[in-house]
């Protein structure tokens, strides 16, 4: 394949970078990096030929100079990645791209140059059936030119019993010479590249199937894919709702750790006051020993309580007949008082009378 600097005669119409892949010219199934990193990928449009072509360099290394053709188709693979068949350098190119939308821009792109390849291989083909024309037009006037020429001489008897009219004759007879040769040299270049066009198509149809086979590869793949996904998105879900069921484990765990470590605690309180009342179980016996002695005393100490309740019952009936005998002597005493007082009066007058007759003496 002939590979033209691009900055002679091709101009870059649109520019990304993927990483490149090939296909595994012996299987025809795996792909193989042509990159070992992303690398530039570009649209060329060359003017002079009015071809595109989509060109990657890596360093030095020309891994991409594809030719875009009406016959080319761009196949979106996964969501990140396409390719495409080319013929001419009997590979399958791959792209993959960073996201999403790069792809669907490197795809749109793809078709947009594909319709204008379409339209320039249209236009060159009104061109050679317009050739064509002209040319069968100009083998058509040979023959006549011919006969003029055998009925009115050669064309040294032109050149020497000629006029205006024959030289004129002669110009426009060597034109058409000259036309019909460049017509059959162009027919012969036309039925060339015919060939060669029926070729690469034959490379593509080729190509293709190979795509296509390739395609349907991909898809079992896909499928194959799909349910293992769907197969490990079950394990998944399943692996979660172990994981729920092992952090409400943990959960538990948690508060029985809290709730035992709340027994070890209340434990721990329960062993001293035990130890407490050990210490206190060891001081029983003698607690018994001074029970039985107080149980003795508070014997003793009833025993005397009855003797003093006699003793205050035998008091109190003293009392009672004391304040009967109180009684009675105040009663005593108060006539006693009343006599007295009857005494001191008479003692008195007595006293008066006494105190007169000694004045009187």
């Amino acid at each position: 394949i002939h590979f033209s600097c691009p900055c002679s005669r091709e101009q870059p119409i649109f520019t990304t970078r993927a990483h490149v892949f090939q296909i595994d010219p012996s299987t025809k199934k795996n792909w193989v990096p042509a990159s070992k990193q992303a690398v530039t990928v570009s649209y060329f449009y060359d003017s002079t030929r009015n071809s595109y072509r989509i060109i990657s360099v890596d360093g030095a290394k020309v891994i991409i100079n594809s030719t875009i053709t009406p016959n080319m188709t761009f196949t979106k693979t996964s969501q990140k990645f396409g390719q495409w068949a080319d013929s001419r350098a009997n590979t399958v190119f791959g792209l993959g791209f960073p996201s999403e939308q790069q792809l669907t821009k490197f795809a749109e792109k793809f078709q947009e140059v594909k319709e204008a390849a379409k339209l320039a291989r249209d236009r060159s083909q009104e061109k050679i059936e317009t050739s064509s024309n002209h040319s069968q037009e100009s083998g058509r006037e040979t023959p006549s030119s011919t006969r003029a020429s055998s009925v009115n001489g050669t064309d040294d008897e032109k050149a020497s019993h000629g006029g205006p009219a024959e030289a004129h004759l002669k110009s426009e007879n060597d034109k058409l010479k000259f036309a019909l040769a460049q017509s059959s040299t162009n027919v012969k270049k036309w039925e060339t590249e015919l060939q060669s066009l029926r070729e690469s198509n034959a490379r593509l149809s080729t190509a293709l199937q190979e795509s296509a086979a390739s395609i349907e590869h991909w898809k079992k793949q896909f499928s194959a894919c799909k349910e293992e996904n769907d197969q490990l998105r079950g394990k998944i879900e399943e692996l979660e709702e172990q994981c729920n069921e092992v952090n409400k484990e943990k959960e538990r765990n948690a508060q029985l750790s809290r709730r035992l470590q709340e027994l070890e605690t209340e434990l721990q309180d329960k062993e001293l006051e035990l130890e407490e009342l050990r210490k206190q179980g060891e001081i029983i016996p003698e607690l018994m020993s001074e029970c039985e002695s107080v149980s003795e005393q508070l014997q003793a100490a009833e025993k005397k309580n009855k003797d003093l309740e006699e003793k205050v019952r035998t008091l109190r009936t003293e009392v009672e007949e004391n304040k009967h005998r109180q009684t009675n002597l105040k009663t005593e005493l108060k006539n006693f008082l009343d006599v007295l007082d009857g005494k001191i009066d008479e003692l008195h007058d007595f006293r008066q009378g006494l105190s007169k007759l000694g004045v009187d003496n």
